[in-house]
């Protein structure tokens, strides 16, 4: 099973880049993060004439979740519990079933948290302490899952080209990093370090000072497995050359290979 994480920045934008990449990727079930689109204008007809289901969770012109999937979704859930009145829309899970499992997908868009300080850092770490209680609940029950999507968290020095640059920022701010970590310590895997180590591998390059180019980039798009996903894990990569095709999002694919 090939479970992937897309931060799109935008259906509108990549109205073409998107499909062109499901075409030549093949996943089997995909998390998008910022879509910005309601749900209702969120152009589904596109994908499930690629053989996949749709779930939305869509916003106005901000943030916004979805969920592509070749497997049948069930048990579709909209909202990170934790807060009844948080109205942002960034988080969506959902349960496949494969050849041998059933996962429990959960898909997500942290927020950003800056400027640092005040109440969209804080409105950040209170949102990572819900998302740590959902990986509790799930592990309490037993349940094989995954959380994957755009993180906004740069977990380590190496997962940045130039991390001194990021030091005061919300990304990598040593609280953020704690709040990251206390999620892996949990006993979740971080798909892509459990298959490469190093510097050098980047999801993100922005669109200014010609990040691109310099290879200016960060990773804050992850893939947490608990132990019973982590033992299925076959293969995790970063598709970066996306990121230099017409029109790209700002983000590149990530990408699992699960023996599920």
């Amino acid at each position: 099973m090939k479970v992937a994480t897309f931060n799109i920045n935008g259906i509108k934008a990549r109205i073409a880049a998107l499909p062109d990449w499901l075409d030549e990727a093949q996943p089997d079930v995909v998390l998008l993060q910022e879509i910005k689109s309601v749900d209702d204008a969120f152009p589904s007809e596109l994908f499930e004439e690629r053989g996949y289901n749709v779930e939305t969770h869509g916003q106005k012109s901000f943030n916004g979740v979805a969920i592509l999937s070749k497997l049948a979704l069930e048990d579709v859930t909209r909202g990170l519990p934790g807060d009844p009145e948080d109205d942002q829309a960034r988080y969506i899970e959902a349960t496949v079933v494969g050849d041998s499992h059933a996962l429990r997908i959960c898909g997500l868009y942290l927020p950003n948290g800056n400027p640092v300080p005040g109440p969209k850092y804080d409105y950040k770490l209170s949102w990572m302490e819900r998302l740590k209680r959902r990986a509790e609940t799930l592990l309490a029950e037993e349940t094989p899952f995954l959380m994957a999507g755009d993180y906004n968290i740069i977990p380590q020095a190496e997962d940045a080209a130039n991390p001194d640059s990021w030091r005061e920022d919300a990304l990598f701010r040593l609280e953020s990093r704690a709040a990251f970590r206390a999620l892996i310590n949990l006993g979740l895997t971080d798909a892509f370090r459990a298959r490469t180590q190093g510097p050098g591998h980047y999801s993100f390059w922005d669109y200014q000072a010609g990040a691109w180019n310099r290879n200016l980039g960060i990773r804050i798009d992850h893939l947490l497995l608990c132990p019973q996903v982590a033992d299925m894990l076959q293969g995790c990569m970063i598709d970066k050359d996306v990121r230099g095709r017409d029109k790209p999002s700002d983000h590149v694919p990530v990408w699992v290979d699960l023996a599920a």
